[in-house]
């Protein structure tokens, strides 16, 4: 819950009227329902509400410190005389940013978790805290534990807002995090899973599965799992390892698990679903699988799991719908530029759902038609050189030239029918190439642009709802783009099978991360874009403010910087306050004699 102004302009004044509000998820959307109108309420007033809404829709009230410190020995008076020309500020490190991070960690629960999961022991700093910070980096600014350890953990507020100094954060100890943390992987994703239920009212009768690859600089020699397979970042010369994500139909991450590079998508199917029925029970949860996952044998095992699943199917299925597609009667509108027709089978146990998109079309056919000028400027080229050999071609080397030159264009290269026959020349015998094209197949190549074919065991859906619902498969899509981009899950630096399945780790709780303030955001009506909010907050600062008194010791202050209209107010809308200074005014431990120089 939280609270939202209506402003009302009366009598040449603005009124604001205030009103308790909570966000809850309909079949379209979330929306907004107002639980009580407030009027106008002072500043107290409104405070008092908003913590209110806090703490009914179990938001968190941060407020400093989000880790106990020690009470000062030696604690500075409330009043003593300052040589204010003596005053300047020093060690101006970053707050904002990582403060929320802090925020998010805690409110995700992770800091109690793993408290438990790793109790303390001899260490200097317990693992626990150490799982915080490179958290926070990968939140707040991926890079490499080496540039954690040396650059990034002494240029922000962590020292102060974890009590763990900068000198005691090295890579090694980094390094070692990832070996403690790794064992509760399946923990921590089961105490996620019911961290979302509680914040979010996340649902979990829909899983939508995705596979992405990330790749390696080097050669990863002591990685069993590092092997050259098809690579999404189109780095087939890199080994790389695989990650199958699991999401919820709002975007949640669910569960995910590391499969060698050469794993081909469609044998990780049964493993997931195993994994998911292991970790939270069998249900009739609907599986959404894109074309690459599917194979007779994977619908079966869903099926006799009783699950229900939404797929897609691979192209070359349309044709066996070519009539369907022919008959323009019985299509339904979606959305502007989308229609969707159904089509059961004879045995009634599926429904296949035709599927046509204006924009896709426009683009598949923008395609074709760059391919097929492709291919023929590459076929009159080629024709052009063995006219003018002066001796006979190589006939098999003609050949893997126009294979290769198919292979580049293969979108259109089912329209060519390719001769390569032998001649008679003025100089001896010669090759020569012809080409015709297909008739047939610009037929269906025209009729089928823009059209693909969803395949399911609901039979009881409408096809708009179907539709709707396998779109929703472009969250895993996005997770990925998310975590490659924007969280920077490569390069990786590591070379160990456990280090790097660490790594992937650490890359999960950072995006754990990201949708927990993505959803925070939707709530408090800030729209969905994270990285907007966190590069707003890294400007507000955290600095040292160095008092020398009278009797010449000195103070430190250490001071946040006060946001700026536009930092308020996002930080308004998400009920989050800021401290305005961190820790209790204390003494320098290295005194300087200051003389008064009035």
């Amino acid at each position: 819950m939280f609270l939202k102004p209506h402003r009302v302009r009366k009598d040449g004044k603005t009124h604001v009227y205030w009103s308790l509000v909570e966000s809850y998820r309909t079949a379209r959307g979330p929306r907004h329902r107002v639980v009580g109108y407030l009027g106008e309420l002072s500043g107290s007033e409104k405070d008092g509400w908003a913590r209110l809404g806090r703490q009914l829709s179990a938001k968190p009230e941060p407020a400093y410190p989000l880790w106990e410190r020690q009470e000062s020995v030696d604690p500075v008076p409330e009043t003593v005389r300052v040589n204010v020309r003596g005053v300047r500020v020093e060690g101006t490190r970053a707050f904002g940013d990582v403060y929320l991070a802090l925020v998010l960690w805690r409110m995700l629960g992770l800091d109690q978790l793993l408290d438990r999961l790793l109790p303390r022991g001899g260490e200097l700093i317990p693992w626990p805290m150490v799982a915080a910070i490179l958290s926070v980096a990968r939140f707040c600014e991926p890079s490499s534990e080496l540039h954690v350890a040396e650059t990034w953990y002494r240029s922000t507020g962590l020292e102060d807002l974890l009590g763990v100094r900068w000198e005691s954060v090295d890579k090694d100890r980094l390094y070692r995090a990832h070996d403690k943390i790794l064992p509760f992987k399946e923990e921590i994703e089961k105490h996620l899973k019911d961290r979302f239920s509680t914040l979010f009212d996340a649902e979990y009768d829909l899983m939508l599965y995705d596979v992405t690859s990330t790749y390696f600089e080097g050669e990863a020699n002591r990685n069993s799992q590092a092997q050259r397979g098809y690579s999404r970042d189109h780095r087939s010369d890199c080994k790389q390892v695989c990650i199958g994500l699991v999401v919820t139909r709002s975007g949640l991450p669910v569960a995910y698990e590391v499969f060698a590079g050469n794993r081909s998508d469609v044998t990780t199917v049964e493993e997931i679903v195993e994994s998911m029925e292991s970790k939270y029970g069998k249900a009739h949860r609907i599986w959404v699988l894109d074309r690459g996952m599917v194979n007779p044998e994977n619908l079966e095992f869903i099926q006799e799991r009783k699950g229900r699943y939404i797929v897609g199917t691979p192209k070359g299925m349309l044709k066996q719908y070519e009539q369907a597609l022919l008959d323009e009667s019985d299509w339904t509108q979606v959305q502007d530029g989308l229609e969707v027709k159904t089509c059961a089978t004879p045995e009634g146990e599926e429904t296949f759902i035709l599927c046509r998109s204006q924009a896709r079309r426009e683009k598949e056919k923008a395609m074709h038609e760059r391919f097929e000028k492709r291919i023929e400027e590459g076929l009159a080229k080629l024709a052009s050189r063995l006219d003018k050999a002066k001796k006979e071609p190589d006939r098999s080397q003609v050949e893997r030239q126009i294979g290769r030159l198919l292979g580049r264009n293969s979108r259109a290269a089912g329209l060519f029918r390719i001769q390569v026959k032998q001649v008679d020349r003025d100089h001896g015998p010669g090759l020569k190439v012809t080409w015709t094209k297909d008739k047939a197949w610009r037929q269906w190549a025209t009729l089928s642009e823009g059209c693909y074919m969803l395949r399911t065991n609901l039979t009881d859906w409408s096809p708009q709802d179907l539709w709707r619902t396998y779109i929703q498969l472009t969250q895993a899509e996005s997770a990925f783009r998310t975590c490659k981009s924007e969280l920077a899950l490569r390069p990786i630096w590591h070379h160990l099978e456990e280090r790097v399945q660490a790594h992937i780790l650490f890359s999960f709780l950072a995006f754990v991360m990201w949708k927990t303030l993505e959803q925070w955001m939707a709530a408090s009506g800030l729209g969905h874009a994270p990285r907007t909010i966190i590069e707003q907050l890294a400007r507000i600062r955290l600095n040292d403010v160095i008092l020398p008194t009278s009797s010449g010791r000195r103070i430190r202050l250490r001071c946040v910087t006060k946001p700026d209209e536009q930092q308020q107010v996002l930080l308004d809308r998400l009920g989050l306050t800021l401290p305005q200074r961190i820790g209790e005014p204390h003494w320098l431990t290295d005194p300087d004699v200051v003389t008064n120089s009035d």
